[in-house]
């Protein structure tokens, strides 16, 4: 999928995190790209949407006025900029967090630096909470039904926010496991033929070769399967397993990961060693 992101956009992107570490005084762990390009349906007008986790010095995290945990920046020339830093992505992650799962499984990775995200996908392989995944797709996939895919025209790029939400579903209940980020993964496995694959495969390729503003009448195979598809998961909900919560485990990642990322930062030098 690396077509999905030209060199020249890699390169700035590059350019723009470099920037942003010297602004903000920080080390970008991981950056990569979570929006439609990663998801496999992007049109030819789709934004980049680059997502990143990173880490302050670690004095930072002692101060009395702690600061925004969270960094963004406007968007300019189609791209999003937009990152966690360490201790919310963790405290996150020990709540199952669904997108925090998708950046880390993301096919297209812009830059991984030090081990902090291999460790936090090992993590998160044994402390995935299959329930909360379930119900935040579930609900994202029924207000997405609810809402726009219900008028008499729609945005056909709709369907891909609720089709794929469904599916996910779909694969936490057969596998307890975060599901996989590209949508053409969870269409083999759960719509491998049929009327629905065959009038998904259409969309797919009307939405790659199209805009994001491209739109019709609802498609009523679509329309039909969504339907009773929401109605089965609705009632698969309350099966789904809880995993309990541990805190210790990224407790001590944390720990870790901070003399991992600055490894020669003042903070770890005893006071008798400079005075």
């Amino acid at each position: 999928m690396t077509e999905a992101v030209p060199p020249a956009v890699r390169a700035e992107v590059a350019r723009r995190l470099a920037v942003l570490e010297r602004e903000e005084d920080v080390r970008v762990v991981y950056a990569v790209e979570s929006g439609s390009r990663a998801w496999g349906f992007a049109s030819t007008d789709s934004d980049f949407d680059v997502r990143f986790l990173y880490v302050h010095r670690p004095a930072w995290y002692l101060a009395i006025d702690r600061r925004r945990d969270v960094i963004e920046r406007p968007i300019v020339d189609e791209i999003d900029l937009s990152g966690w830093d360490l201790d919310k992505s963790l405290g996150l992650m020990l709540k199952s967090n669904p997108p925090l799962f998708e950046w880390l499984r993301s096919p297209l990775v812009y830059s991984e630096q030090t081990g902090v995200a291999r460790e936090m996908r090992r993590l998160g392989a044994t402390a995935y909470d299959p329930k909360a995944g379930f119900h935040h797709y579930l609900h994202m996939a029924q207000s997405g039904f609810r809402g726009e895919l219900q008028r008499d025209r729609v945005r056909h790029k709709k369907y891909f926010y609720v089709l794929r939400p469904a599916l996910a579903c779909r694969w936490i209940d057969a596998e307890a496991t975060p599901p996989p980020m590209e949508f053409e993964a969870l269409v083999d496995r759960f719509l491998p033929s049929g009327a629905v694959r065959d009038e998904i495969d259409r969309l797919l390729a009307a939405k790659r070769a199209g805009t994001e503003a491209d739109d019709g009448p609802p498609l009523p195979a679509i329309q039909s399967f969504l339907a009773d598809e929401l109605d089965a998961l609705a009632r698969l909900a309350a099966t789904q397993p809880k995993a309990p919560r541990e805190v210790e485990p990224f407790n001590r990642l944390f720990r870790w990961a901070l003399r991992e990322v600055w490894p020669g930062d003042p903070f770890w030098t005893p006071p008798s060693a400079t005075s």
